[in-house]
């Protein structure tokens, strides 16, 4: 289940919970993921998740999402004691509207991709390598598809 957490004032990105809903239900499905988790998203900006990725990342910029998973693949264990929740995912609005802009398509897209992207760090997907990339975005394709902009 997804939880959203708007910690902006525009009250228009609420609008995007039952879409991060149905993105989660495609990504278990395409992922082949049994299991009930819960997943909080988190709607900040710039300013928020700059400080977060300094404090958590060492990268002093702001970034468009960071995703924080309860479990890593070194400590499968964890994860049965964790009882159903995954992570959260913080994305920043601010990156949102000007992504959007640059790649020339809709915000509803690019918070929607960011979503998917979080979503498959939680899971354990990455891409810090080529092979990965490939894997990881071919996957966001899958999940996107179907959806409407």
């Amino acid at each position: 289940m997804i939880t959203l957490i708007n910690q902006t004032n525009d009250e228009k990105w609420n609008e995007y919970e039952e879409r991060f809903q149905r993105i989660f239900e495609k990504t278990r499905e395409v992922c082949r993921v049994d299991r009930d988790y819960d997943v909080s998203i988190i709607l900040v900006n710039d300013r928020e998740i700059h400080e977060i990725n300094k404090s958590y990342r060492n990268i002093d910029r702001p970034t468009d999402v960071i995703s924080f998973a309860l479990k890593d693949s070194e400590d499968e264990i964890m994860l049965e004691e964790i009882e159903a929740e995954l992570g959260d995912i913080f994305i920043s609005v601010d990156a949102v509207r000007k992504q959007a802009k640059e790649y020339g398509h809709s915000e509803c897209r690019e918070i929607s991709f960011l979503c998917t992207h979080g979503l498959l760090h939680l899971l354990g997907y990455d891409h810090m390598n080529e092979e990965d990339e490939k894997e990881m975005f071919a996957l966001q394709d899958v999940i996107l598809d179907g959806f409407s902009f």
